[in-house]
């Protein structure tokens, strides 16, 4: 390499002024060392410390007053950082106004010399490949969606609705019929030479979809990308995609960023899961970064599930997504069960549905979905019904068993002698049932039959065909073999009364996910729900809701029809950034900020916030105000006064999408 090169980096710090490109000298003993992509270590003045960073891009040098600190070590010869990874860490980031590094983080995993020196060592190994006999399973596959073939291989991006029911794949192994669907369509890429991104929620629908793609003897392709993994053998998993060869990547949220070459769709199965969404700043939805990732590499996107999201429905309303339907019509029996004259109204199995799990425990299992976990998980007083509290920390109280001294859901503490605040009173009653007292109330109303409970604590991820009860917390539904010869969906009123905006988006998706375990012609007892939820259940008519949804929130200007952002932190921060919000961007709407309004906060001062509603279009100015507000924020000195504590780390925070936000 010539001498008076620069290498180009971006630090890994969490820090919002270090997130830009910073210039470094190469010294001479690197020259070979030094390209693009690989881990350094580079001098940071203004900290006097040596840190870990990325080398993006090499320059020819430039005149500076001052030179340039050189560059001190090349950690890795690896490339880990490929142009286009940097891209869509950038692009998702400025998306989302955050930071490229935290966007990195989540791609990249830590080196792990081992592993790497193992993939280096390795000689060329021979591609992966369709067997023969899987192309006729993939023509029949696709077939059943008109066009989807051709759409894959043309990169479109589209909607699909997962046939609700199960497919067996072994003597005693059956998977959704949805990753049979999404093996198929990770396989008509790796036809076509190229690799295929293959993106779920948790790790029940990986294994699902790896268990299909081994029955397809597609398992030598298949990259597995899971935080569940370790450390050696998701860097391993890491290094594969940085091949040339094409494979099917199987991940969860942060396989979407997997460097593979040749990027020939990303498919995403039930993106309505929370899971899906990222916690971790900057909080960039699996969704949002494979549509900005398609944008960049030109690969097909296709989501995939039971319900469509109001999401997905926005982008099929404007057309950036186009629906292809299935000619297969699918659909199970569901019923709207009720309570009947003579029946007690707080009866929680009505005699039909009840009849019905009789009825089928004389050929095979009964799945019964609750709301919640444990025993009682919500306790009140017996006297004044307000709900029993924990006098340390205000958590709920919860009973874990039949007369054990209740304790509480959020510190654990046992509630000895307690005394409700209200009225005095020492007596507590259960106020819900949760998975293993309605599991106990269900095994005495059916003496001698098997009860399985299937939750957090307890995850069952298949049964067999005999008969059984098997009660169930929702989205931890075992599969069982053969089908459930009854489906009861408990507690529907109970969850629709959560105080969340897309609640009706979530029990749909519940209960739709539920029903889809259902043998063929097997009924569906939705116990005690009416509205536009049960019917669309009914029906099942997902996109419908979703687009009356649409409707009447857009009205409302509430998301997903506009993006909102929270602004939070110490109150003049806040003001300055709305402030230079509203002089940078003068086409928001008058209504379009919401606060700011006073934030509690435990043993300190409290904080601000606020709420910025804006159209779509106004996104990357939007963004790239208030990130320009965050960095101007964090560069200013965190020197207090003499005599005064000093001010706290991070005074200006902001988050953009955020799937749980509540207006």
């Amino acid at each position: 390499m010539p001498a008076g090169r620069i290498a180009r980096v971006l630090i890994d710090s969490p820090l919002p002024q270090l997130d830009r490109l910073f210039d470094y000298a190469i010294p001479p003993s690197l020259a070979d060392e030094a390209l693009p992509g690989v881990r350094v270590r580079v001098p940071l003045r203004s900290a006097g410390r040596m840190v870990d960073a990325y080398l993006v891009e090499v320059a020819d040098a430039v005149e500076t007053e001052r030179p340039l600190s050189e560059l001190e070590a090349v950690v890795s010869p690896v490339p880990v950082l490929t142009p286009g990874l940097y891209a869509l860490a950038r692009r998702a980031a400025d998306r989302a106004a955050g930071s490229a590094g935290d966007i990195l983080r989540l791609a990249i995993p830590k080196r792990m010399v081992r592993a790497e020196k193992a993939w280096l060592a390795r000689g060329a190994a021979e591609p992966a490949a369709v067997p023969d006999s899987a192309v006729p399973w993939i023509g029949s596959t696709l077939d059943a969606y008109p066009g989807l073939a051709d759409a894959i291989d043309a990169r479109e991006r589209l909607a699909l609705d997962a046939p609700p029911r199960t497919v067996r794949i072994a003597e005693a192994v059956e998977v959704g019929a949805w990753a049979e669907m999404l093996a198929a369509v990770g396989a008509q890429a790796l036809v076509r030479g190229r690799s295929a991104i293959l993106v779920v929620p948790d790790y029940r629908d990986q294994a699902q979809l790896e268990a299909m793609l081994e029955a397809r003897g597609l398992a030598d392709a298949v990259v597995r990308v899971d935080a569940r993994q370790s450390g050696p053998d998701r860097y391993a998993s890491f290094l594969r995609t940085l091949s040339s060869d094409p494979c099917i990547v199987v991940g969860n949220r942060s396989a979407v960023y997997a460097p593979v070459h040749d990027l020939g769709v990303i498919a995403m199965w039930d993106d309505g899961d929370p899971l899906l969404g990222e916690p971790l700043s900057p909080g960039v939805h699996a969704r949002d970064a494979a549509l900005v990732r398609q944008e960049l590499d030109g690969c097909g996107v296709v989501f995939a599930g039971h319900t469509r999201t109001t999401d997905v429905e926005r982008l099929v309303a404007v057309g950036w997504v186009r629906e292809v339907p299935s000619t297969r019509r699918e659909s199970p029996r569901v019923v709207l069960s009720a309570t009947h004259e003579g029946e007690a109204r707080s009866a929680r199995v009505p005699s039909a549905a009840f009849a019905s799990a009789r009825e089928a425990l004389k050929t095979g299992p009964v799945l019964v979905q609750v709301a919640r976990p444990g025993y009682a998980p919500v306790l009140v007083c017996a006297d004044c019904r307000r709900p029993a509290r924990c006098v340390h920390c205000a958590g709920p109280l919860r009973a874990r068993r039949p007369g054990a001294v209740p304790d509480c859901g959020w510190c654990g503490r046992a509630a000895h002698g307690w005394k409700c605040p209200h009225c005095e009173s020492v007596r507590v009653r259960m106020a819900s049932a949760g998975s293993e007292r309605t599991a106990d109330e269900l095994g005495r109303a059916f003496p001698g039959v098997r009860i399985i409970v299937a939750d957090g604590e307890h995850p069952v991820s298949q049964v067999d065909g005999r008969p059984a009860l098997v009660v169930a917390t929702r989205g931890a539904e075992p599969h069982a073999i053969g089908g459930y010869r009854t489906v009861i969906l408990l507690d529907g009123d109970r969850m629709l009364m959560a105080d969340d905006l897309r609640i009706g988006e979530s029990c749909l998706r519940w209960w739709s996910n539920a029903a889809a375990l259902a043998a063929p012609g097997s009924p569906v007892h939705l116990v005690g729900v009416t509205g536009s939820v049960a019917r669309a259940l009914a029906t099942w008519t997902q996109s419908a809701y979703a687009r009356s949804e649409l409707a009447d929130r857009a009205p409302l200007r509430m998301p997903p029809t506009v993006r909102v952002a929270s602004v939070e932190g110490v109150p003049r921060a806040v003001d300055a950034a709305l402030a230079e919000l509203r002089t940078a961007v003068p086409e928001l709407v008058d209504d379009a900020i919401l606060g700011p309004v006073a934030v509690p906060v435990v043993g300190a001062a409290p904080l601000a916030r606020a709420f910025v509603r804006f159209d779509y279009a106004l996104g990357r100015a939007v963004a790239g105000s208030l990130r320009a507000s965050v960095v101007a924020e964090a560069g200013r000195s965190r020197k207090a006064p003499k005599g005064r504590p000093p001010g706290p780390r991070n005074t200006l925070k902001v988050r953009v999408d955020l799937p749980d936000l509540d207006l």
